[in-house]
């Protein structure tokens, strides 16, 4: 194996796992998932058939992961944060196979306690706060707090909230990078 496993996760036939992934106890990792290289894979984490996580995403520990959900290369998901994936869930009602998808783009993080409800994308380096309640589509860099959670700025690709100034520029304090707000849309330039 080119990654490991604890003795306590189960990993169900079909699965494609990258080099360099750790799964940690009690994780369970269902068939046909894809997971990418030097992905982290805490304690007690499902993560349901047909999901997609890409390159150096961190799970943290009790967090599920339902079919319809692909993230991007660099994701964050935090401790006990949940996707769902159908919009009108009943125990009597078999919905399997119209679950709805949602795509968390390249670098963004999702705080602990975060629920993302399912058919709303989370733009790239989005940052989503610990307990917010996601029920629409989150534009890249933008910052999500709340139930529901509503933008309350912009973040840099590092994880510190931009400031503009009066020409719409922004400098991340810790990386010099900068970035330009124009019509509701940050860019970095």
């Amino acid at each position: 194996m080119d990654y490991f496993a604890h003795d306590t996760a189960v990993i169900d036939a079909g699965c494609s796992i990258g080099i360099g992934t750790k799964i940690w106890h009690f994780s369970h990792i269902m068939s046909d998932c894809t997971i990418g290289k030097k992905c982290n894979i805490g304690q007690n984490v499902v993560v349901s058939p047909e999901v997609v996580l890409g390159n150096n995403v961190k799970v943290q520990n009790n967090v599920s992961i339902y079919s319809g959900v692909v993230c991007e290369d660099d994701v964050f998901l935090g401790p006990s944060m949940v996707f769902t994936n159908v919009l009108n869930p009943r125990s009597a009602v078999n919905r399997r196979g119209s679950y709805s998808q949602t795509l968390v783009k390249k670098g963004a993080s999702i705080g602990a306690n975060a629920t993302i409800v399912c058919g709303h994308d989370i733009g790239q380096f989005a940052f989503i706060g610990a307990g917010a309640v996601v029920t629409k589509t989150v534009p890249s860099y933008a910052l999500f707090v709340g139930n529901p959670a509503r933008q309350i700025g912009w973040m840099s690709e590092y994880g510190h909230r931009l400031e503009f100034n009066s020409d719409g520029i922004a400098i991340c304090p810790e990386s010099n990078e900068k970035y330009k707000l124009l019509n509701q849309t940050v860019q970095k330039i």
